[in-house]
């Protein structure tokens, strides 16, 4: 369904249902006579990871992942949320620099979408890349709530400018299904990589934790290794990759043996240095956009390095044509992922014109084990949300966000209506890496830049739903 420019593409795009349910006061819809260029139906869907793993969860327009939304960059566009569930929800616009009352949160007083009602939503997308779109409701102790659930989907903001030359552009996002919860969980991700832990504390907290939330299958979209179709190519040909971290739960780890990603954005941005890389590593809510070089035929798997995760589900084969050999999986070597790679040198402007910042502002994170009972909970700078008038800025005030993270935890935090530049990672210096959402490392350090140029109430919240829910977020307002 196209209008203007702006519409929907990719699986289950012509389900969406004819059934409308009629509007209420509190849930405007379009008015009369003009029709969305997008309509989004939230309601119950089924899962097929595996034959034999089948899921019940609430998805866009039939499907999870939703339908790929394509908008035009500089192009209002009119999007009409259709709620088919007993529950008011939120739609999270990810990335995008759009105004407050539609950026889908509550904590910044977006209007919900209300249980068998709807609600139309008008804004100007913007900036290009690629972004995402996802629910943005408080989930606490119901794990059939919030990013638990299947609502989420690609959305790709086209700028016009794109020469293209790619002979298959795919949309892959790593997810984590069945949730439940469990004392003995310990995320490793992280733990392989020879990060600075310049936030550790001198004295360790050594009271138990509390239970945290653990997947039970993983998928690449909507399924898991084995269970779907192959990604199926030739050689010689160049593939656009875009990657996205939908997992409520985890950081996690993707390659494919004897194939580079040539990494050229990240979070939907151009980085500075395009780089080649044998893995790609993304938080909950990072995206990453690579070209592979299809010149290694065979039929190979590309996946999660680690055995468990990957044998769980977190995987697909890529075969090549004429290739009928059983897939092969190569395990990688070490953990090479740094942001930095990817930035300019050292004190190079973003875009070659941001000023220097002129105001600072410090941000420390820390766990208080079962500081909500049974569960652990979050400060920033030793309190709780929402942190009210706080963090106040003032509009076009370049400012600097240093974020020291004193938790044994890395910290996808992402910073809601805004763009930032990456100045400090790992104990490394850099430029011009623009970003949304960032991965703070356990023990360590982030130090990021950006101008007050969005006026209106602001969030910035870790992206694991349990974090968030359990107080690490912080309501940052303007003046």
């Amino acid at each position: 369904m196209k209008t203007g420019g702006v519409g929907l593409a990719g699986v289950a795009a012509s389900r969406i249902a004819s059934a409308q349910p009629p509007a209420t006061a509190s849930a405007p819809a379009a008015a009369p006579g003009v029709k969305p260029d997008i309509t989004v139906r939230i309601a119950p869907v089924v899962v097929e990871l595996a034959p034999d793993h089948v899921v019940s969860t609430i998805g866009y327009n039939g499907t999870s992942p939703g339908p790929v939304l394509r908008m035009r960059e500089g192009q209002p566009v009119t999007v009409e949320i259709i709620n088919d569930t007993d529950v008011p929800e939120q739609v999270h616009w990810h990335g995008l620099l759009i105004p407050a009352d539609v950026d889908g949160s509550e904590e910044e007083a977006t209007p919900p979408v209300p249980p068998h009602g709807r609600r139309t939503y008008h804004f100007t997308p913007k900036p290009a890349g690629t972004r995402w779109y996802h629910t943005h409701t408080m989930a606490m102790e119901d794990l059939h709530r919030g990013s638990y659930t299947g609502q989420f989907g690609f959305l790709m903001i086209d700028s016009g400018r794109d020469a293209g030359h790619y002979d298959q552009e795919l949309f892959l996002a790593l997810r984590d299904w069945d949730p439940f919860f469990t004392s003995q969980f310990q995320d490793t991700d992280e733990q392989d990589q020879k990060w600075p832990q310049t936030e550790r504390p001198a004295v360790l907290d050594t009271r138990p934790v509390g239970l945290e939330v653990v997947p039970s299958i993983y998928s690449i979209n909507d399924k898991a290794l084995g269970a779907g179709e192959p990604i199926r190519v030739r050689p010689g040909q160049r593939l656009l990759v875009h990657l996205l971290n939908a997992s409520a739960i985890e950081s996690r780890t993707l390659t494919l043996p004897g194939h580079k990603f040539h990494v050229i954005a990240l979070d939907g941005n151009p980085v500075p240095t395009p780089a080649d890389v044998d893995q790609v590593f993304l938080g909950p809510g990072e995206r990453v956009d690579a070209s592979i070089e299809m010149n290694q035929p065979g039929v190979w798997v590309m996946g999660e390095p680690r055995d468990l995760v990957r044998n769980a589900g977190l995987g697909v084969v890529v075969e090549y044509a004429n290739q009928q050999s059983q897939p092969q999986w190569l395990p990688p070597g070490p953990p090479t992922w740094d942001y930095t790679r990817f930035g300019a040198a050292a004190g190079a402007a973003s875009g070659g014109q941001a000023p220097a910042p002129t105001q600072t502002i410090e941000m420390a994170f820390e766990k208080v084990p079962r500081g909500a009972g049974r569960f652990n909970s979050f400060t920033v700078n030793g309190k709780p949300y929402p942190h009210d008038r706080e963090f106040v800025l003032r509009q076009g005030t370049r400012y600097r966000f240093i974020m020291r993270n004193r938790t044994d935890d890395g910290h996808p935090l992402h910073l809601h209506r805004h763009t930032f530049e990456v100045k400090e990672i790992y104990g490394k210096t850099t430029s011009g890496l623009l970003k949304d959402t960032i991965v703070v490392p356990y023990y360590g350090r982030a130090i990021v830049e950006f101008t007050a140029d969005q006026p209106g109430l602001t969030l910035f919240h870790c992206h694991i739903q349990q974090h968030m829910d359990y107080g690490f977020k912080a309501l940052i307002r303007y003046a």
